[in-house]
């Protein structure tokens, strides 16, 4: 049996390497990246859900943005210490281990300049009306969203977090990928190829991936926010696994 905690903690050694700096990694990156540009400004407090090992974050905070980065992988967020660290950007950002599903008690932390987090000796009434606590912004990049059951659960406790006014960004994978169906088709793997279509999601190293669509998100999340957009991320490019074939391709992995 393995918990959503130790399956990415098995990733994190290798996830920089196999996806990060991959091209496809960082031109999907790139175009998050965009969006975050356009949506939170220098200054600003920004709750990172499923940070990594913390490349969103370092971006965020060469923009001098305040960036509260959280992942359930332990491992995972020993990388985000160390990359911040590295870059000398402890000030702006603090890592601390924690599940998605936990978000409503990140109301009792408050951000510190020195990679550690302080207890908040406030109230713990988390209102986004008057937490002195509440954020910016918030940003859950690469289907971290896609590991969490509950999503109106969550929409409904993130809000309690965040100030009137708040942006959030959320990069969720959704279930038509063309080019994954024509990926596991080539294969001669039919079932695997729209396996993100049915209502069950698919079983990943014994947690549960579900595929939401985006009419659906906007559901979830339409008591407390408000659709602004919403952009298709790789949609021209083939999935991450495939980076071995776009290599093959220079065509189709080759920077516009």
């Amino acid at each position: 049996m393995m918990t959503s905690l130790t399956a990415f903690d098995s990733l994190a050694a290798d996830y920089d390497r196999s996806f990060t700096h991959s091209t496809l990694g960082q031109l999907m990156r790139a175009a998050v990246w965009r969006r975050l540009d356009a949506n939170f400004a220098p200054g600003s407090r920004v709750l990172e859900l499923n940070c990594g090992t913390g490349e969103d974050a370092v971006y965020l905070a060469r923009k001098g943005i305040h960036v509260l980065a959280t992942d359930v992988s332990a491992a995972m967020c020993d990388l985000a210490r160390k990359k911040t660290t590295q870059a000398q950007l402890s000030h702006y950002v603090s890592v601390k281990p924690m599940a998605i599903e936990a978000i409503e008690a990140i109301g009792n932390w408050q951000l510190a300049t020195d990679e550690t987090l302080i207890t908040n000796n406030q109230s713990t009434n988390n209102q986004s009306t008057n937490n002195p606590m509440s954020f910016d912004g918030l940003l859950s990049n690469f289907g971290g969203l896609n590991c969490i059951a509950d999503l109106d659960a969550f929409a409904r406790d993130a809000a309690t977090v965040l100030r009137l006014g708040a942006r959030v960004v959320l990069c969720i994978m959704g279930p038509w990928v063309p080019w994954e169906w024509l990926w596991y088709l080539r294969k001669g793997q039919p079932r695997k190829a729209f396996r993100r279509l049915g209502r069950d999601g698919v079983a990943w190293r014994d947690l549960r991936i579900r595929y939401p669509s985006v009419r659906a998100v906007r559901q979830q999340f339409a008591n407390g926010f408000r659709f602004l957009r919403a952009s298709a991320v790789g949609a021209l490019l083939p999935p991450s696994y495939a980076e071995s074939w776009g290599a093959e391709t220079p065509a189709i992995s080759s920077t516009p």
